[in-house]
């Protein structure tokens, strides 16, 4: 199977997954907010292969969790052309989100599509209301061949908790 081809099937496998986990409301889908073993092993492997001792902005890419106080750090510090991209819905969007995000909803039916469109040789600091939907997200960002993606661990919940500003409107 071509490469394409393996990408199309993977992004239709991970769009039956996602439309699978949700039903028709925006509301969260009903998965737990704590990481599964999967997700906790890839971000444990993705974390050894850093350089514990550089600076969030300085840490290797690769698609990995990082705490808000760092995704602050990397944004605060940013590398050329980082985007700040929001998973989350227009309306949660409006109520409160980090400075220069860009919007592109997690529950549109071409949400995929959308990410696909994106650069994916840019860095990336993504995030949602929880850490849900973006974990679920830097799986199809992998598949995509996103090569520098940073997930707010706690999403935006956490941004808050820790103090860092936040936008309105």
């Amino acid at each position: 199977m071509s490469v394409p081809k393996r990408i199309a099937a993977g992004l239709c496998g991970t769009l039956f997954l996602i439309a699978s986990c949700s039903d028709d409301s925006n509301s969260e889908p009903q998965v737990a907010d704590t990481e599964t073993e999967t997700e906790t092993e890839t971000a444990t492997e993705t974390a050894t292969e850093t350089d514990e001792t550089a600076g969030p902005a300085e840490a290797a890419a690769g698609i990995r969790l990082v705490s808000a106080t760092d995704g602050a750090a990397i944004q605060a510090d940013p590398p050329d052309n980082l985007v700040v991209l929001d998973v989350r819905t227009p309306e949660e969007f409006d109520e409160a989100h980090i400075d220069g995000a860009v919007l592109v909803d997690f529950y549109d039916p071409d949400f995929a599509e959308q990410l696909a469109e994106l650069d994916p040789d840019v860095p990336y600091l993504l995030y949602c209301r929880s850490g849900n939907r973006s974990g679920q997200t830097t799986a199809i960002m992998e598949q995509l061949g996103f090569i520098d993606v940073a997930d707010v661990d706690g999403g935006i919940l956490a941004w808050g908790e820790a103090g860092l500003p936040l936008t309105t409107g």
